[in-house]
């Protein structure tokens, strides 16, 4: 699977966009997915864009809660991250075994086709279907008893739509603790919604026999692992000093923003941030062609109190993960820009967003 990065080739996907087939089969893994979150994710574009090209086209909210609520779910992660410390614990402690990660996960070997081939897919096109990342949670987690957080980190790493809100709350939903129980997904499960056949592995079983599931052999060996970002080199620029500076991130690469505005414009990208949520090869080059959607942007490999010592008009959109930034703080697009607070369950947001729409 090939993402494009032509921002007008980008926004030629809205257009085939289907809410209703998205409604009934967005669970199958062939189901019609927007394919979208990378864009989403990078801030090229956001759900409200989203949202509102849909309403242009026609779309009626009410008759199409499924779709919204998907995106709502986006907001939700972000809200949760504006609010709490994602890389711990957001609601209960479930002790796991360790902090390893099984082998036969990173090597693709667990034995279950569909999985093993998604891993193999995911190492090539840092996509992954949403039903495949519950699935390879719910064996990291659930089934070999290892600790979420290194699972999160692993997948964060590969995904071309890595967002530490949506991957580690997912993750902790998965493991249990972001949600009142585990969840798991058997044989029977796997089959239906990828469209396989397959019998006789160790998840062929009932539901209730997940309980006293003993950790498989396949899943025993298991491994600690670091990632690292290898970053490029700065442009050679100097910003004009009577102009503000734009900042721009992996989290904010929209070429609509400010989009008429004379001002020196910056992709920050910080050493801290990628140590503490590092990205492949792969996905590091995605964010640099998106960037290039945005004319005489500039990429300064520093950090942001460096930035600050050579600019004292700095410009940025909010975002969880550079809360530390200084100066004039742009609103980011919302659906439901006033349901802003903390919500324990996505149902308890939800029940405040619908009413709004």
């Amino acid at each position: 699977m090939i993402f494009p990065t032509q921002y007008s080739e980008i926004l030629l996907l809205l257009e085939n966009i289907n809410p209703q087939k998205y409604a009934y089969s967005r669970n199958y893994t062939d189901g019609a997915v927007t394919k979208l979150s990378p864009y989403i994710s990078r801030g090229v574009i956001s759900v409200k864009t989203v949202f509102d090209f849909l309403v242009s086209k026609g779309m009626k909210p009410n008759e199409n809660l499924k779709f919204v609520q998907q995106m709502a779910w986006r907001e939700y992660f972000q809200r949760v991250w504006q609010n709490k410390n994602i890389d711990e614990n957001l609601k209960n402690e479930v002790h796991s075994l360790d902090f390893k990660m099984p082998l036969s996960i990173l090597e693709a070997k667990t034995g279950i086709s569909v999985i093993d081939k998604s891993i193999v897919n995911f190492y090539e096109t840092g996509y992954l279907h949403n039903h495949f990342r519950l699935y390879i949670a719910s064996l990291v987690c659930n089934v070999s008893k290892s600790d979420w957080k290194m699972g999160a980190k692993w997948m964060h790493y590969y995904l071309l739509d890595a967002d530490g809100a949506s991957n580690n709350c997912s993750w902790q939903w998965v493991s249990g603790n972001f949600s009142s129980k585990k969840y798991v997904a058997n044989q029977e499960n796997i089959n239906t919604y990828t469209n396989s056949f397959q019998k006789n592995t160790f998840l062929d079983i009932e539901y209730e026999d997940f309980e006293n599931l003993k950790v498989p052999e396949v899943l025993k060996d298991k491994v600690d692992f670091k990632y690292e970002t290898i970053l490029p080199k700065s442009d050679i620029f100097e910003l004009k000093s009577n102009l503000p500076t734009l900042i721009y991130n992996f989290y904010n690469l929209d070429p609509e923003w400010r989009k008429s505005e004379d001002v020196n414009r910056v992709l920050l990208l910080e050493k801290s941030h990628f140590e503490k949520y590092p990205i492949s090869e792969k996905s590091l080059y995605f964010m640099l062609e998106l960037s290039k959607n945005i004319p005489n942007i500039k990429i300064m490999v520093a950090e942001f109190s460096e930035l600050k010592l050579i600019s004292d008009n700095l410009i940025f959109k909010e975002h969880p993960a550079f809360d530390y930034y200084i100066g004039t703080k742009d609103a980011r697009d919302w659906i439901f820009k006033d349901v802003n607070q903390y919500y324990p369950s996505f149902f308890s947001f939800w029940k405040n967003c619908e009413p709004k729409l």
